[in-house]
């Protein structure tokens, strides 16, 4: 790949030349690369899958985008090399939110005990749910975490005593902005 700067000769140029170059045009700049090769092989299920997924978020980037509170919430996470508003909206209907870390350790079945967990996202985390659920898998009770002042770590204040912590389970639900939802359980 080349990139020509103020030549007149290829000065906007764009297309394809004898099938072999490609001119572009990107940043006021000319690029020049070798044209790419078609394969003759049919796509396998998971390159259809995923050709599926990037049109659904290419599709979702519009809608944002047309939306002037969510265009102006994708404007203001722009960074120096984050590209535009679009292709982060992009990469956010792509990635789905991580669950970094769950802290069981101040959780002892009272009303009042802890659970907190490290959760991020590549542009922004719309919700963390915690869920306790008894060995024999009845529901102790499942709410909402706050997020805390640092912006990455929610936590869970229990409301309802729990009298036996063996075998039960923690799941945590985390959902980004364009409903990705990443789930990770543990058990006591």
């Amino acid at each position: 790949m080349a990139r020509v700067s103020n030549n007149i000769i290829t000065q906007g140029l764009s297309g394809t030349i004898g099938g072999t170059l490609v001119f572009r045009q990107v940043g006021g700049q000319t690029i020049v690369s070798t044209a790419p090769k078609e394969s003759d092989k049919a796509p396998t299920s998971r390159q259809l899958a995923h050709q599926k997924r990037f049109q659904m978020a290419a599709l979702y980037a519009k809608a944002q985008l047309a939306d002037p509170a969510s265009k102006a919430e994708y404007e203001a996470a722009r960074g120096e090399n984050s590209g535009n508003a679009y292709a982060i909206a992009v990469a956010d209907f792509m990635q789905a939110p991580d669950i970094h870390t769950i802290d069981l350790s101040a959780y002892e079945g009272r009303a009042g005990g802890t659970i907190s967990g490290r959760v991020t996202d590549n542009f922004k985390v719309t919700g963390v749910k915690l869920r306790i659920e008894n060995a024999d898998g009845s529901l102790v009770e499942e709410t909402e975490a706050v997020r805390q002042a640092n912006g990455l770590d929610w936590v869970f204040t229990a409301t309802a005593n729990n009298a036996s912590l063996a075998g039960d389970k923690i799941t945590i639900r985390a959902t980004d902005k364009p409903g990705n939802l990443t789930t990770d359980t543990r058990t006591l």
